[in-house]
């Protein structure tokens, strides 16, 4: 018998892992918390300077958030917080509606939190986690593509020490050239050596330690803990040789404090300005979390719950609006940090924002002297590891029309804008697959001799019947392929004058609207003026519940036939003569059916 409390239970994911933490859970998750707090603390501070806001928000956007999504999230590894492509976003929608660095832009950021998190969470409440699937991955990839290498470029200017403007690639690339002249040496030469530490990091940090007796797992966690040594030094460096009087550009004063408690501008023209970008925001920043936290529940043989993600990230965002935070997300690079480093519940969260609570109140006055070049060598070298330019050579080899749709995500959003490149590579992505379906694949297929089998003519050496014509249907019928299938029987019916018999082979066919079911009414009718019979076969579940209660099979002309096979032996007269098709010579392995 069920517990009065179970219900509880089954909707608040925390109390289910909560009754069986133990010490040693406790332990493992706190030394996981340690090592993600080391690598977020700078790239909350970076991200915070990418949305255009005061450094102190990336603090307060990884506090809250991560408590929230630790109480309602279904993935137990999945470390929420600031990420490029968001921050990005981000400072393309506040933008509009507000200069950066005022404080009318860092209220307008809450805002767009907060409508990102109402978003999320009435996506959960009417279930549809199903939305992210409009997102192709082409679409994805071309889009996170491009927003890395905006993100990058973008950066140019604090590693420069330049003034540019722009938020496509052409603008900001023609901004940094015109001051290619003011160029500040110390900037640079900062930024140069920071990323070039960076990255050399990432892969040479890892095999000398190991070379020098240190464990593969410490080695890696160290790599990945390189920005934090880069911020320490070179935040010490400019404090000790006073490179803000040299003309280098740093963080400042940061408050020290606890998050501030902020509430969203009821404004409504300013909600109505940021309506859509929170609707992409909402929309691209789970499909980022999802598939992050379904690859790590994979590894660990668990699982999420898309629908339970779309409430846990709706409250972590609302979270951020309510502490001086800005739109959050499930983040690739912390949460596989969090997973190697043995976390093993969603505590492991809290005890993140325990330890970005513990620098926000402690560390920010060390801060001070922190040179924006290396926040920006950091955002730099963290970015361009999310740009797949191979994905382009790997997609054209799986389908021109996938390869089209990454491509002109990529194009459209480096050239017009980050927001109107996602939109338009989902657009086109929907317009392919309708072109794509609009045309079936529409095989005639026979018998393959002494088997029951059926397959296409063309491909197969067959056995077919001058009076009767097998065709089937690879795709479900609706609105965009239905006139497509009736020209197609038409065009083979007037070439074979001697047909009796068409039966669909409809083992393919998934799904059938009511277009498509006024097609096959049109094409019965036209078969049976002519003196021809149309019969089905292998008709699905779901497909036959429509047919029957449209009442088409009631004036179907023909029978409808369990198999293929059934209708074959059964509309086939006894001894009548039959055609031996040869198909075509393709290898086995390139034979379809």
């Amino acid at each position: 018998m069920r517990s009065a409390g179970s219900p509880l239970r089954s909707g608040l994911p925390m109390l289910q892992w909560g009754r069986a933490y133990d010490r040693s859970t406790f332990i493992d998750d706190g030394v996981a918390a340690l090592i993600v707090t080391l690598m977020l603390i700078p790239q909350s501070l970076a991200y915070a300077m990418l949305a255009g806001l005061p450094a102190q928000a990336g603090l307060y956007a990884s506090i809250a958030p991560l408590i929230a999504y630790a109480v309602f999230g279904s993935s137990r590894v999945l470390a929420v917080g600031p990420v490029a492509v968001i921050s990005l976003m981000t400072a393309t929608a506040v933008g509009t509606v507000a200069v950066p660095g005022t404080a009318e832009h860092a209220a307008a950021a809450l805002t767009l939190a907060a409508l990102s998190g109402a978003v999320l969470l009435l996506m959960g409440a009417l279930r549809l986690g199903f939305v992210a699937h409009f997102l192709s991955h082409p679409v994805t990839s071309g889009f996170i593509t491009a927003s890395a290498i905006l993100i990058a470029a973008g950066q140019l200017k604090t590693l420069l020490g330049v003034k540019a403007e722009g938020h496509t690639l052409p603008q900001i690339l023609a901004s940094v050239a015109a001051q290619w002249s003011s160029v500040h040496g110390l900037t640079l030469a900062v930024g140069v050596a920071t990323t070039a530490f960076l990255f050399w990091a990432r892969s040479g940090v890892r095999p000398a330690l190991t070379r020098r007796g240190v464990s593969a797992r410490s080695a890696d966690l160290v790599a990945k803990a390189a920005p934090v040594g880069a911020i320490v030094l070179s935040t010490a460096l400019s404090w000790g040789l006073d490179w803000q009087a040299a003309g280098l550009k740093v963080v400042g004063s940061i408050p020290a404090g606890m998050p501030p408690l902020t509430l969203p501008h009821w404004d409504a023209d300013l909600w109505r300005a940021l309506a859509m970008p929170a609707v992409l925001i909402s929309i691209v920043g789970f499909v980022e979390s999802v598939s992050v936290g379904q690859t790590l529940a994979a590894r660990r043989r668990e699982r999420i719950e898309p629908n339970r993600e779309l409430v846990a990230l709706g409250a972590a965002n609302l979270s951020a609006a309510l502490t001086g935070g800005f739109p959050v997300t499930g983040g690739f690079s912390r949460s596989v940090v969090n997973a190697e480093a043995g976390a093993r519940t969603p505590a492991a969260g809290i005890f993140t924002a325990g330890g970005i609570l513990l620098a926000s109140l402690l560390l920010t006055p060390a801060l001070r002297a922190l040179p924006l070049a290396t926040l920006a060598a950091t955002i730099v070298v963290a970015v361009l590891s999310l740009a797949d330019l191979g994905a382009l050579k790997h997609t054209w080899q799986q389908g021109r029309s996938d390869f089209a749709a990454l491509l002109v995500t990529l194009l459209s959003t480096l050239v017009i804008g980050v927001e109107i490149g996602l939109a338009t590579g989902v657009l086109v992505s929907l317009a392919l697959h309708l072109l794509r379906t609009s045309r079936p694949h529409i095989a005639e297929v026979g018998r393959v001799p002494g088997t029951e089998h059926f397959r296409n003519v063309l491909r197969h050496e067959t056995v077919t019947h001058p009076q009767l014509l097998s065709l089937r249907v690879d795709e479900s019928l609706y609105f965009a392929n239905a006139r497509n299938l009736e020209d197609h029987i038409n065009a083979v019916v007037s070439r074979r004058p001697e047909l009796v018999h068409v039966v669909l082979q409809c083992s393919a066919v998934n799904d059938i609207d009511a277009s498509a079911q006024d097609s096959l009414q049109a094409i019965d009718q036209r078969l049976r003026e002519g003196g021809m019979t149309l019969h089905l076969s292998e008709v699905k579940g779901p497909v036959m519940d429509r047919l029957t209660r449209s009442g088409f099979l009631k004036h179907l002309s023909g029978r409808v036939f369990l198999t293929h096979h059934q209708a074959v032996e059964a509309l086939t007269p006894v001894g009548s003569a039959s055609t031996q098709t040869a198909g075509a010579s393709a290898p086995d392995s390139l034979q379809t059916h």
